[in-house]
């Protein structure tokens, strides 16, 4: 059974850091893309950032470049997203999610291109 786990997750002033996880088991992350989406109460899920596990190529969404950064551990099966000079209109619910890639090692931030889901880490930045 393929289950992915985020965590860390939690409520923070502007301007602090955080640094989520995801966990895989069942599951193993060579040759795929692992991917950040956040969704806020009353939007649309958004992509954040994006990994190919085998390489390390790396995409960020133009909203979080400098401010957000994907890596991974491979030996542990995780990919964590740090998260550094937080906003509150970052505040959202964020979701790891993993597919194969769709086209060579490129990994796309469309929700639509991923077929594992983790259940979510809150994330709350207040003013």
């Amino acid at each position: 059974q393929v289950q992915l786990v985020e965590s860390g997750g939690g409520s923070v002033q502007a301007g602090g850091s955080l640094r989520l996880s995801c966990t895989t088991s069942g599951y193993t992350l060579s040759n795929n893309c692992v991917g950040w989406f956040r969704q806020a109460p009353e939007n649309g899920r958004e992509g954040v950032a994006a990994i190919y596990t085998d390489g390390g190529n790396t995409h960020h969404a133009d909203s979080i470049k400098g401010r957000f950064t994907i890596s991974q551990d491979n030996a542990k099966n995780t990919v964590y997203l740090q998260m550094d000079s937080l906003k509150p209109e970052d505040t959202a619910m964020y979701y790891c999610a993993a597919a194969p890639p769709q086209i060579g090692s490129w990994c796309d931030l469309e929700d639509y291109e991923y077929t594992y889901w983790g259940q979510g880490t809150q994330v709350t930045v207040s003013s």
